[in-house]
């Protein structure tokens, strides 16, 4: 198949779980021989113009075409609809739509009767940080994927739930994967930042309101523990947010913000945490919660239905937004390292036997071929297989 993928913001990138996805899908369909183009947005990284990367025309067999948008609020509309006009010329097969403001290009599309999948990966009216126009430009393009696309995907029950009641729509299921990382030692993190193995909790991601850390922080503070909190994330995507974290955990010593992260230095923040955080009070499906189980991390997470269909029983979970039982939680692992040692030895097992890039990828292709098809029933082809080999 000739495919096109349009809505994130560049890849190879560690920007967001977004890029991660389509950089996992995009490089995979077209080591299976699948002429694959995705849509760059130009501009810089998010985490600022340092962590701009020499900008690519090819990347592992996947054809690069970037579409000029710049860094501003309009940009993205820009861009989806840039890359929409130019891939109504190209003969694809099928254009993938990523995320809620990009879908509502799919309108534009079927003009030119191009085959559109839409995979939103959050309810991203809901974030905290839009409002006005932002925010019902994005309801928009959340009906546009429901309502115009030939397929719309979503990420978790919930929101099918909610896509499927308001728009009266009959969303389809997928999953993003993860691959077995190899553990590592705490030597670039001790040398920085004088942590060592179990000495932390940890919080790494996007820092921005949705994401809870205000809640995490707060109620690190009343532990009784020596362990630090550890606060792994970019300042670019909310300043005035992260400004405002700094200052709250600024009377406790305890409590590091260590900036954007890249590298082997991420491999080994999972690999020695006590525990890792996610307190969202909204998700898709996190990668970031993926990825810590997969190193075999403790997790506490909010009891979002995002978050429980992902962890079951393999994680501990907490009131989404009550900071009180949140501290309760924490405490309480802090005081049974016996329960911490039980869900570390089974979340790797676990995520990686259910969560994997390359059943998500057959699934995809699978769709954009007319099938429908959830990515768990792809998973359970894959396990009866197995049983019977």
């Amino acid at each position: 198949m000739k495919i096109a993928i349009i809505g994130h913001k560049r890849i190879p990138s560690n920007e967001g779980g977004i890029e991660k996805c389509v950089e996992q899908h995009a490089v995979r369909m077209a080591a299976l021989g699948h002429k694959v183009y995705v849509y760059n947005r130009g501009g810089d990284n998010v985490f600022g113009k340092k962590y701009n990367k020499k900008r690519l025309k090819s990347y592992k067999g996947v054809r690069i075409i970037t579409v000029p948008a710049g860094n501003k609020k309009a940009g993205v509309i820009i861009y989806s609809f840039l890359a929409t006009i130019h891939a109504a010329f190209m003969r694809y097969d099928v254009v993938s739509y990523c995320a809620s403001g990009p879908c509502a290009a799919i309108r534009l599309a079927k003009i030119f009767k191009i085959r559109c999948i839409a995979s939103l990966h959050g309810i991203d009216s809901k974030r905290d940080k839009w409002g006005g126009f932002a925010k019902k430009y994005l309801e928009f393009g959340e009906k546009t994927a429901a309502k115009k696309a030939d397929v719309c995907m979503v990420l978790s029950q919930n929101m099918k739930d909610y896509i499927d009641k308001r728009y009266n729509a009959d969303s389809l299921l997928f999953a993003n994967g993860i691959d077995k990382p190899k553990k590592r030692k705490a030597r670039i993190i001790k040398n920085k930042y004088g942590i060592d193995k179990d000495s932390y909790i940890l919080s790494l991601g996007r820092i921005v309101p949705e994401k809870g850390i205000h809640y995490l922080i707060n109620a690190f503070k009343k532990c009784d523990t020596d362990k630090k909190l550890i606060i792994a994330g970019g300042a670019e995507a909310d300043r005035e947010y992260y400004n405002s974290l700094k200052r709250a955990g600024a009377d406790d010593m305890r409590i590091k913000f260590i900036g954007y992260i890249t590298g082997d230095e991420i491999g080994e923040l999972y690999s020695n945490a006590y525990i890792f955080t996610l307190p969202s009070n909204l998700e898709g499906m996190a990668n970031t919660l993926l990825e810590s189980m997969s190193y075999g991390c403790c997790c506490l997470v909010s009891d979002i239905p995002e978050n429980t269909e992902v962890v079951k029983d393999k994680a501990a979970c907490f009131k989404k937004s009550d900071e009180e039982d949140l501290y309760k939680k924490l405490q309480h692992l802090l005081d049974n390292p016996d329960i911490v040692e039980d869900y570390k030895s089974t979340a790797a097992d676990y995520v990686l036997k259910r969560y994997n890039w390359d059943i998500a990828v057959d699934q995809l292709l699978r769709v954009f071929k007319g099938e429908r098809v959830t990515y768990m029933e792809v998973l359970k082809e894959y396990e009866d297989r197995l049983l019977h080999k």
